[in-house]
């Protein structure tokens, strides 16, 4: 059996679809992949990935490219992670709309009145800098500190609605992870619009979780280090939950990092659900990677740092397993085949595939 491609799969078991992912180095392909490992379609996008696509209701391709501009050594790790672009493209890859911001990293989503909600950062005062507790010390010296700020456009791309992490955050609470360095506060790597008028988040140097009601800009539920470590990918359960990506690469009160996938009830804040593997430390990725739950109640997880794509049963049995085989020189020199996440679908719901 080849190393890479597809690995794993119990017919009976893994919950039937396609799984959409791009390599994160590569140079703007995106593979939607069958339950046998074939690639039922690809796209070729003007950019490099910044840092995925997913698609649409209506079939289209939304995604985010990565745009080499004169803010791409703003500070050391800001070009492994920089968007700039963020694009509504056709089945056939043609660019229907299209936004940029020089400012925007990670993560974007499309919204129903037809703009985009997604993250930016801005560069904080050396009064609200010296506040912040946390990470290496003396780190922010060269680069100064950043912070992120979720901006909403419209479909012509206006500016409808902001919203900054420091004016939010709490000094005493909101710690930046010990050995992190002082040139972010926040680093979201995640935004999501919810229903109620309401916007889920993921800060990874700051190992929370929270949910903002847009009207008034309140934090109205929050899930922090006592739970989290550098965590990507929480997204909202039908059932209410939220389920997320928990990397662990410094845990609290853990010595060995792990990763672990978590659902939590965010009335209590209590995990009702978890995938480890055994022994814990065989499934980490301390970057990157996401978790999302199937129709059939088996979870989609990527492993991002190593490529791997695979899904999960309640009971913890892997049941489908996918290695990205594409391997691209990242931006730093280094081969990898990293995905940042991947997101699942079934035949029904890619219209191309309707019979």
């Amino acid at each position: 059996m080849s190393l890479t491609g597809l690995t794993a799969w119990d017919p009976d078991k893994a919950c039937p679809g396609y799984v959409l992912y791009a390599p994160m180095s590569g140079d703007g392909e995106l593979y939607l992949v069958g339950q046998n490992g074939d690639e039922a379609h690809t796209w070729k996008l003007p950019y490099p990935p910044g840092l995925y696509g997913y698609l649409l209701p209506n079939g289209n391709l939304f995604y985010g490219g990565k745009v080499r501009d004169d803010t791409w050594e703003r500070f050391s790790s800001w070009k492994r992670f920089k968007g700039g672009v963020m694009l509504e493209a056709d089945w056939d890859g043609n660019v229907l709309w299209e936004h940029h911001d020089k400012d925007h990293h990670h993560d974007a989503r499309r919204t129903e009145t037809g703009g985009a909600i997604y993250l930016t950062v801005e560069l904080l005062s050396d009064e609200v800098t010296s506040r912040i507790q946390g990470g290496v010390p003396g780190s922010e010296r060269h680069y100064g500190m950043w912070s992120d700020v979720i901006v909403e456009v419209d479909a012509a791309g206006n500016r409808v609605w902001e919203w900054r992490a420091a004016e939010h955050l709490d000094f005493s609470e909101d710690v930046i992870t010990f050995n992190d360095l002082r040139d972010e506060w926040s680093h979201a790597n995640t935004v999501v619009p919810l229903p109620g008028d309401r916007v889920m988040f993921s800060f990874r140097h700051i190992s929370t979780v929270g949910i903002i009601d847009k009207p008034t800009g309140k934090i109205v539920w929050k899930l922090g280090y006592d739970v989290l470590a550098q965590q990507h990918d929480p997204s909202l359960l039908d059932n209410g939950n939220v389920l997320i990506f928990d990397n662990g690469s410094h845990r609290k009160e853990v010595a060995l990092p792990a990763s672990r996938i978590i659902e939590v009830d965010p009335r209590t804040n209590e995990i009702v659900w978890q995938y480890q593997d055994s022994p814990p430390y065989n499934f980490f990725s301390p970057y990157i990677s996401g978790a999302r739950r199937l129709p059939n109640g088996n979870t989609l997880v990527t492993e991002g740092m190593f490529g791997r794509i695979f899904q999960v049963t309640p009971e913890g049995a892997v049941v489908w397993e996918y290695i990205n085989p594409y391997f691209y020189p990242d931006v730093e020199g280094v081969v990898t085949n990293r995905v940042f996440r991947s997101t699942f679908y079934r035949a029904e719901d890619i219209p191309a595939f309707r019979q």
